[in-house]
This record gives structure tokens, C-alpha cells and sequence, in this order.
């Protein structure tokens, strides 16, 4: 727990010295004290509100006992066995197969899974999949990947902005193509960043949520199965802002050629060895 509070408080302020380069390059100093207060400011809006704002992006629909039936039951079975509070439980009316948690913290967690993996997977690899999702809960991972998704669109739009209206330095208009350059690099050092955090978070949640659901095949299973269908199923919301890709199970964007360059996700395949290789040894 310690460890993700650190890599949080190191997320934050990387992001806030990222905001900051960008507002030096774009407006000089005045630009860079800007930048650092909007950094800030997205920071804490980020805190309280991401979670929300995820949801809205991918029209998550809330269910309860009553209306969310088995799914829901399956959730609040596994967050008893995981000793977590029942977090609120959405579902994502999407072909593509995929699910994610969000929430600055297991007191204020949800879980969201689309209707296409609902139609793919059996009722043990569903649970394996959700019991990945508790994993991030537990493991407090939910914080990071919701904050680095939100402020990462941020970063894209600070970076448009100035492109947009330009900006003086000194009496004189910034270079327009040290502004182009800031457009491009700016949102990719945040995916960076990102990326530099959630490849290892998976390889947890899959050992996590392989021991809640004390069923490490099923959740192999469903990976594969997840991402045989997800190759050639869009998710639209997730190619619009691709900043949420690594909050998945996997990955959702149809990056082609550079999908393994610019992956947000461990390869399945290992995934999936080390799984069966904990099977193994249970």
C-alpha cells in the first residue's frame, strides 16, 4: 500500500512538472506559473472526479442486487472473500470485451464490465476477470490508472491550446514549430509515463485476483478468450481517448504495428503462462 501511495505522490508530481514544461515552452515563465496552477488544480479536480468522469465517457450504467441480478452478485461475493466493501457495479453496453475499476480508494471503488464480455465468457471466467478488477481495488491501483487517464487528456489539450492561440515569449511569438513539437511530445511523455506503471500493475492484479478467486485458470482462460475478441471488435469510446486504455483488462485500441510499441498492457501470452504456472503450484 505504501508503494502505490509513493508511485501516486511520483504520478502527481510528474504530471504537475510535465504541465509545467509545457506552459515554459509554449508561454515562458508566466506561461510555466499558469500551467503549474492548472497542473495542480487538475490534480486535485482528478482526485475527487475522475472516477465519474470515466464512467460518463463510457455510459456506464449503475446496477444494484435487484437489476444488476448474478453479475452483481458474483462482485459482492468476491469483495467479501477479498475483505473489500461491495464497490458500486456498472455495466458498459459495448461489444468489445473488456472491463476495468476506477475510484481513488476501496471506500469509494467501482467495477465496470461491458455486455460483450458478459456473452463471451462462462460464469468462472467472468468471475476470474472481476475477481482482476477487485485485485486493482485492493492493491490501490484504481487511484493511479483513473488520475493518469484523466490528466493525461488534460496534457493533450494544455499542448492543443497553446498551439491554438499561440503565445509570446519575451515580446516575440513562439517558434511555431517548437509548438508543433510540444503538441506531439507533450501527450506522449504523459502515455509514457502511464505506461511506465501499468505493465507491472497487471502482472499484480492477475496474482491478486487469481488468489481471491482462488481460480488462476479461469482467469487465463478468459484472457485469451478476451483477447481473440477484442482484436476485431472497436471500442469507439476508448479510440476517441485512448489516455483510458490502460485502465483495461486489455488493451483496446487496434494499434496495428505499433500496438506493441506503445503498449499499455503486459503481452497475454505472458500473462497467461504466469497464471497457469501459478496453478501449477497450487
Amino acid at each position: 500500500m505504501l508503494n502505490n501511495w509513493f508511485k501516486t505522490t511520483l504520478l502527481m508530481a510528474a504530471i504537475v512538472a510535465l504541465f509545467g514544461v509545457v506552459g515554459m515552452v509554449l508561454g515562458g515563465e508566466q506561461g510555466m506559473l499558469l500551467a503549474l496552477v492548472f497542473g495542480g488544480a487538475m490534480n486535485l479536480f482528478a482526485y475527487w472526479n475522475s472516477d465519474k468522469m470515466v464512467l460518463r465517457m463510457y455510459n456506464a450504467q449503475e446496477v444494484d442486487a435487484l437489476s444488476g441480478g448474478e453479475f452483481y452478485a458474483l462482485v459482492a461475493d468476491l469483495a467479501q472473500r477479498a475483505d473489500l466493501p461491495i464497490p458500486r457495479v456498472y455495466i458498459i453496453d459495448e461489444a468489445q470485451p473488456n472491463a476495468f475499476a476506477t475510484g481513488r480508494n476501496p471506500e469509494h471503488a467501482a467495477v465496470a464490465a461491458t455486455t460483450g464480455i458478459m456473452r463471451i465468457l462462462s460464469a468462472r471466467e467472468l468471475r476470474g476477470v472481476m475477481a482482476h478488477e477487485l485485485a486493482h481495488v485492493q492493491h490501490r491501483d484504481t487511484l493511479i490508472s483513473t488520475l493518469s487517464a484523466t490528466v493525461a487528456g488534460a496534457i493533450s489539450a494544455l499542448a492543443q491550446f497553446g498551439m491554438l492561440f499561440g503565445s509570446q515569449r519575451e515580446g516575440e511569438r513562439a517558434n511555431p514549430v517548437v509548438q508543433i513539437i510540444i503538441m506531439i511530445l507533450a501527450p506522449l511523455a504523459a502515455m509514457l509515463i502511464q505506461m511506465a506503471i501499468s505493465r507491472a500493475r497487471e502482472f499484480g492484479a492477475d496474482e491478486g485476483g487469481a488468489m481471491i478467486s482462488g481460480d488462476p485458470e479461469a482467469l487465463a482462460s478468459a484472457l485469451r478468450k478476451i483477447e481473440a475478441y477484442a482484436r476485431g471488435t472497436p471500442l469507439e469510446t476508448a479510440e476517441m481517448h485512448p489516455e483510458t486504455a490502460q485502465m483495461m483488462i486489455i488493451n483496446p485500441l487496434s494499434g496495428g504495428d505499433l500496438q506493441g510499441l506503445f503498449r499499455t498492457h503486459p503481452a497475454t501470452e505472458q500473462r497467461v503462462a504466469r497464471l497457469l504456472a501459478l496453478a501449477r503450484r497450487r
